[in-house]
């Protein structure tokens, strides 16, 4: 017998948001990991926001709607506006109501600004790293540092000389034509002469020979080799691997100095791209052990036996490509294939809250797997 449509004519649900919301549901083991980290960000609140003057948006639901933003890859803050006003999975996760009004657009704007100077998305960071150590998901003594290429949200249009003055808008002298053909053949556009007119600190780069060149970020992290979780991040301009080796000594420096005390070295894994001496005197001083790959050639090693004759080097070398992951997830699943946001501080803020989210993935699973074993 064919059913008949009912209609959609009742006005009242019965039914509460927090029972239509099943228990085994990924976001619910999410929300569990975060909403500690959350309060612990509760006094940093405190100090980003002004103790008179109307209330604002809680800065915990702007947070937890970012984190649906970057995992269900929605591609503008207008439009995840949009499906929290009829989504009743986002509305849960979020902290609103059936009935709540759902904030405009441009209050990710207007408090972008706090949540930057705050420094929100360290702090988020750390907290889910503080989730890993309680779990025993961390090492703390073995590392591996890489570094990706970031393309930034400026055309090659904008990248210009900087010794002559800007040329006229399209369509300024009465023309039509938004969108004129621009050929650059023969025209020699280095860093150095050239600076991009919709983001200055974005840099011309390319991930290797042969590849096209674009404007980009360098971004690197540090990835403990235990689980693969992101420990550390760093964004700055795309200047080739001397930029690379800066951010790794950065973030090995912050590590040294958090790291507990002990009697043994601990290690450090990288690509070919590390093997340059300023690293590996800066690692060794450091505390740790570099165990980077090396040159196929037998006249161009940097690491001698007393290295890489040890098992701990072979198992760093296959733990280091589980970096890639993380990479990986951040341009597919995430918003860093191609950035919508200008400006170094903005675009480390999004690369460290994406990394924070995709170690937030990783806890659950391995909770997860923990919990079935």
């Amino acid at each position: 017998m064919r059913g008949a449509e009912s209609g959609q004519a009742v006005l009242f649900s019965y039914v509460a948001l927090e029972e239509r919301i099943p228990q085994d549901h990924p976001l619910r083991a999410l929300k569990a990991l975060l909403e500690p980290v959350l309060a612990e960000l509760s006094p940093r609140f405190e100090t980003i926001y002004e103790a008179d003057g109307r209330p604002s948006i809680p800065p915990e639901q702007l947070i937890r709607a970012l984190l649906l933003q970057v995992l269900y890859t929605i591609r503008s803050e207008r439009q995840l506006i949009e499906d929290l006003k009829y989504n009743l999975l986002y509305r849960w996760f979020v902290g609103l109501g059936l009935d709540a009004p759902v904030w405009h657009a441009t209050t990710f704007t207007k408090n972008r600004d706090r949540l930057l100077a705050g420094d929100i998305a360290e702090g988020v960071l750390q907290g889910v790293m503080r989730q890993a150590k309680a779990r025993g998901l961390l090492s703390h003594e073995h590392f591996t540092v890489d570094g990706t290429l970031l393309e930034a949200w400026a055309s090659q249009k904008s990248f210009q000389p900087q010794k002559q003055p800007p040329a006229p808008p399209p369509g300024a002298d009465g023309g039509s034509d938004r969108n004129p053909s621009v050929s650059f053949r023969g025209e020699k556009r280095t860093n150095a002469t050239h600076a991009s007119t919709s983001d200055p600190n974005a840099r011309l780069a390319k991930k290797g020979k042969g590849k096209e060149a674009k404007l980009a970020y360098q971004a690197s992290v540090t990835m403990d080799n235990r689980y693969g979780l992101v420990v550390r991040t760093r964004v700055g301009p795309a200047d080739g691997g001397v930029t690379e080796i800066e951010q790794a000594t950065e973030m090995l420096t912050d590590l040294a100095s958090a790291r507990p005390r002990r009697r043994y070295r601990g290690t450090v894994g990288g690509d070919k791209g590390y093997a340059k001496p300023t690293f590996l005197q800066a690692a060794r001083a450091l505390g740790f052990t570099p165990h980077t790959a090396q040159e196929d050639t037998d006249r161009i090693q940097v690491l001698d036996a007393r290295t890489t004759r040890h098992s701990g080097y072979a198992v760093s070398q296959q733990r280091r490509k589980a970096v890639e992951e993380s990479f990986g997830w951040g341009k597919v699943i995430g918003p860093l294939r191609k950035l919508k946001h200008r400006g170094t501080g903005l675009v480390d803020w999004i690369f460290t809250f994406t990394m924070a989210v995709y170690d937030l993935v990783r806890i659950r699973t391995l909770s997860r797997v923990a919990v079935c074993t």
